[in-house]
């Protein structure tokens, strides 16, 4: 049996392989797999509920033939109480597809959800250099909800309408099969249009939802700058950029309506000609004795039942339509290889006895214009070298290439003779700590945060990072001590408390190369004091990169390189660049301390 539906699916694979629609389809339907049981009982229920639309239509044949017109009592007194049992039945048959529908969707969004927000953990940093926060929001979750859920719904619905209407169009053929000849004519009529809608309104809906995306950031962004836009009073001018995006939303999304609108009028006029159609042939059939009165009124139910669905096709299809475009986003989300990743044959993390070496590094982040032009130098294990130049330089770029923030075509960076892209990327990064300038923090407590740095560290371990990064009289003074919430990017610390937490993550990690990117920059000097202080204890036993604009917090390392426009100008101690004549670093620091 497994073998049969291999072999299925090879020959679908060979003949829908290139259909965007098969390929989302049989991406998704796997989510589907955990839950086969209840997905097949969610579907299943759909059948008896669309086959009992046929009961009413059918029963009304002996009502009205033998009570309308013959006036009998007879038989017929238990047709009332079968419509009210299986009308029951099939209501409560509705719930529980209803409920099996919800809850399969729910776990099969959950799963996808997982597996996204996976996916967009392991993007290179040029990735998120060229999203926004509402891309990410529409892309990674609102798109999961529409396609997993709204494929359920839309499979069931098809489901019970297509068996509803199978059972609808046995009753037209069992009471007339001229008049079902006209009914099921009307109906291939009506389900033409539909077929070429998608790709209608395709580039519609999805520049549609590129719009929505940005409404969304707009919101973060007046979320994150709220402080920004009330010091510089940006309210009428963000309000008029807010009105102009929305009014684009508005344009498209009356577009999507020009496209689809017209459907649900034009089935209902294709429809009334149907029944017109019927109403007249039945009315002479009726005439000629052909046809009689109880047949054709359980005919006309059946009818009126099987078009009233069609002429709400158009919105539904719109429904399909938005499912099915954001299917094929999750799908290509998913089919997203990471831009970073292990050889086959990488290597873990070698011992790191002797030095880092950056062999004529080469990068651009747009191409044509490179950031850095041939960069070399070697940093020997324990050492400390300072990063310093004009802005835009190419330091932070330097420090963003040796934990593979980005990749790294032309030249190499060696660890021990080991090149870091022949290293497992996890190993290379658990043996490097980095402290950023606007170092990042998580919703949740002071401890929540420290603990990333090494989720499996002892109270004591614990207690050290604590002490060494002189956090030990603030978590003192706090009602809550280590288990005080700090708020979305712990907005309730200042810049120092939030340095401090983010130094003792890194004593918690222990890693043997260290990065400070900036870290004391944006601290008044009084917290600059406390901050340098936890840093030198950091330092300690580590080969450590530092990048600074201030010249007085890397005076004591061992080496200093000057990056100008992508080239290593300088490399020395403090005191040798000092001496070179109209030398680039001489030049800083004269302008910084004259």
């Amino acid at each position: 049996m497994i073998s049969v539906l291999k072999n299925i699916k090879t020959k679908l694979d060979e003949k829908y392989g290139d259909n965007e629609n098969y390929h989302s389809l049989t991406t998704i339907l796997p989510y589907f797999k955990p839950y086969t049981g209840r997905t097949f009982l969610a579907l299943g229920l759909a059948i008896p509920i669309g086959a009992l639309d046929a009961v009413i239509a059918l029963s009304l044949k002996p009502y009205m033939d033998i009570v309308m017109l013959d006036k009998q009592m007879q038989s017929p007194w238990y047709i009332p109480i079968l419509i009210i049992v299986f009308t029951t039945i099939q209501g409560v048959l509705n719930y529980l597809a209803t409920y099996m529908n919800d809850w399969v969707g729910g776990r099969v969004t959950n799963d996808l959800k997982i597996d996204l927000y996976e996916k967009l953990m392991h993007q290179t940093a040029g990735f998120f250099d060229k999203q926004t926060s509402g891309k990410i929001l529409k892309a990674y979750n609102n798109d999961a909800d529409k396609s997993c859920s709204g494929l359920l719904t839309n499979m069931k619905t098809c489901i019970s309408r297509l068996f509803s209407s199978i059972s609808l169009t046995a009753v037209l053929f069992y009471n007339s099969w001229q008049l079902a000849i006209i009914a099921v004519f009307v109906l291939t009529c009506a389900m033409i249009p539909l077929m070429k809608i998608k790709s209608t309104i395709k580039n519609v809906y999805n520049k549609s939802e590129g719009e929505n995306a940005k409404v969304l950031t707009t919101y973060n962004e007046a979320f994150a700058g709220h402080k920004i836009i009330s010091a510089y009073n940006l309210y009428n001018i963000k309000k008029k950029q807010f009105e102009k995006l929305i009014d684009t939303v508005f344009g498209l999304r009356m577009k999507i309506t020009q496209h689809v609108g017209w459907l649900s009028p034009m089935m209902h006029i294709i429809v009334s000609v149907g029944i017109g159609a019927v109403i007249g042939l039945g009315s002479y059939l009726i005439v000629k004795g052909k046809l009689s009165a109880g047949q054709f009124v359980s005919f006309i139910t059946a009818l009126i039942m099987l078009y009233t669905p069609i002429k709400g096709l158009g919105n539904n299809a719109k429904g399909m339509t938005t499912c099915l475009c954001a299917m094929e986003r999750v799908v290509a989300k998913l089919d997203k290889k990471p831009g970073i990743k292990d050889k086959k044959d990488a290597v873990e993390f070698p011992e790191f006895n002797n030095s880092i070496t950056f062999e004529d590094i080469k990068f651009s982040y747009v191409k044509e214009k490179p950031v850095l032009k041939g960069i070399s130098f070697t940093v020997k294990k324990g050492e400390t070298v300072a990063l310093v130049g004009n802005s835009g330089g190419g330091k932070t770029t330097i420090v963003n290439l040796l934990p593979r923030f980005y990749n790294l075509k032309d030249g190499s960076i060696k660890i021990d003779g080991v090149s870091i892209n022949n290293i497992k990327l996890n190993s290379l990064r658990n043996n490097i700590a980095i402290v950023f300038q606007d170092n990042f923090l998580f919703e949740g407590t002071i401890k929540e945060n420290i603990m990333f740095g090494n989720l499996k560290a002892s109270d004591e371990q614990l207690k050290m990072a604590i002490k060494n990064s002189y956090l030990e009289d603030f978590i003192a003074s706090l009602p809550d001590g280590l288990n005080t919430q700090i708020g979305e990017r712990g907005v309730l610390l200042s810049g120092g408390q939030k340095q401090r937490i983010g130094i003792a993550r890194a004593f918690l990690k222990d890693a043997p190369i260290l990065i400070l990117d900036e870290a004391t920059s944006a601290l008044d000097n009084q917290a600059e004091h406390i901050v340098q202080q936890a840093i030198d204890n950091l330092m300690k036993d580590r080969t450590v990169f530092v990048i600074a604009h201030r010249l007085s917090t890397i005076q004591n390392a061992n080496r200093i390189a000057v990056i100008n426009n992508g080239y290593l100008s300088e490399l020395g101690t403090h005191e040798e660049l000092l001496n070179i004549p109209n030398g680039e670093y001489k030049k800083l620091y004269d302008m910084q301390f004259s």
